[in-house]
């Protein structure tokens, strides 16, 4: 196994702890829960950098380096509706567009075609990776400040801009693989 299939693998193992110390009370489980966000995300990039750079890309990167992203991203989401940080139609819409996306590139792969991701995956994924970072910040700052109408208008706008960008990420995926949608 190659260096950045050891990465993804990484980063999935790490869920479990993120998600442990995401749903614990108290300023270090919140400290926690973000340094082990920001090392899973780290190696989200790194795994793909090192792929490219030495010429590993591999059909298991290829498949688990997305699903790993949407692990991640889509546990930190469903904890957050428990925390009540973002709301559930939120992330219901999150959800229904990441299974969408993964249907489609499983349908591509049977027709031995990979989809690869576009600038709006990639913008989303990075929308999405920056605003769980943000939460987790606010999280552990002084509950004061937290809770300000300023941090609270805030996080608001940041879940309207995820939901936009990921519905037109999906919009483009599912317009680039039309071709593959024959529905017979």
């Amino acid at each position: 196994m190659n260096t950045p299939n050891k990465l993804t693998l990484i980063r999935v193992i790490l869920i479990p702890f993120f998600v442990a110390f995401l749903m614990l009370e108290g300023t270090f489980s919140g400290i926690m829960a973000l340094l082990i966000f920001v090392v899973a995300s780290a190696t989200d990039w790194l795994d793909g950098y090192l792929a490219r750079k030495n010429n590993e890309v591999t059909t298991f990167g290829k498949l688990m380096d997305p699903l790993a992203d949407k692990i991640l991203t889509l546990s930190a989401f469903i904890c957050f509706i428990e925390l009540s940080y973002f709301p559930a139609w939120a992330v219901i819409l999150i959800i229904s567009r990441e299974l969408i996306i993964t249907g489609i590139r499983q349908l591509a792969l049977t027709n031995d075609k990979v989809i690869a991701a576009s600038w709006w995956g990639k913008s989303k994924t990075i929308l999405q990776m920056v605003t769980i970072i943000l939460f987790l910040l606010i999280r552990v700052l002084p509950t004061s400040f937290a809770y300000s109408a300023f941090i609270l208008i805030f996080e608001e706008i940041l879940v309207y801009l995820n939901v936009i960008l990921t519905l037109v990420s999906g919009i483009d995926y599912v317009a680039k693989s039309w071709d593959l949608l024959t529905f017979k």
